[in-house]
């Protein structure tokens, strides 16, 4: 295993219940009541543009203009940016994790949909001395679960993606580290994860140390 490629949202952050916040408030903000379970789990480990075509749809007005929808996925970003800077609640085992990562000096990059501007938020807590590399869903053509985002974090640190441990809690996330050629390690949060030859899964991070993963990089490379 030389490097490990870690999701932010719902994997080291619990910054999902923050989405939920942010979402249930833009809903408001188009004239309609909370978003429904079922579009909330769409829009896991979604880019902000997509959430935000979620909330128009479940607001009764599906097609909204381009114009309307940058408008729309502005005052997304400026509330979840409120959200963000009030601070950003750990996963369980993610802050142990990281720092016995750093201690063994195994490269990890920080591979997350989020756009830049709230994740350099985000670092504040999660401590930017952690990462190689961070790499955002704005700085790619294609956000997960396009492997584009896994493919180039694997790039930032000059690894093949097949010799990197992708670590992530969403369908989606999982979906786009995998096609990239990286092995996955599947902490659900909000929603299920399917399992697969090339997936480990864990209930939390916690107890889980940096042979843990060279353990499980090892054994689901067997199944490339």
């Amino acid at each position: 295993m030389d490097a490990v490629l870690v999701d932010m949202d719902g994997t080291l952050a619990d910054s999902e219940k923050l989405w939920d916040r942010a979402l249930d408030d833009l809903m408001a903000h188009l004239g309609a009541g909370p978003l429904s379970e079922p579009a909330r789990h769409e829009t896991v480990g979604g880019s902000l543009r997509f959430s935000t075509g979620v909330c128009f749809r479940e607001a009764g007005r599906p097609g909204p203009s381009e114009d309307e929808l940058v408008a729309a996925c502005d005052w997304l970003f400026a509330r979840a940016g409120e959200l963000f800077a009030e601070g950003v609640p750990w996963r369980p085992g993610a802050p142990e994790l990281l720092a016995a990562l750093h201690t063994a000096a195994v490269p990890v990059v920080l591979v997350t949909n989020t756009v830049r501007s709230l994740t350099e938020t985000a670092l504040d807590t999660l401590g930017r001395a952690h990462f190689a590399a961070t790499l955002c869903g704005d700085e790619v053509s294609r956000p997960k679960p396009d492997p584009e985002l896994y493919a180039t974090a694997a790039a930032l640190v000059g690894a093949d993606p097949s010799r990197c441990l992708a670590v992530e809690d969403s369908p989606a996330g999982a979906t786009a580290a995998e096609a990239a050629g990286c092995p996955v390690l599947v902490v659900p949060c909000e929603l299920p994860v399917p399992g697969g030859p090339r997936r480990a899964q864990r209930a939390t991070l916690e107890g889980v140390g940096v042979d843990d993963l060279v353990r499980i990089h090892a054994d689901l490379s067997g199944h490339a």
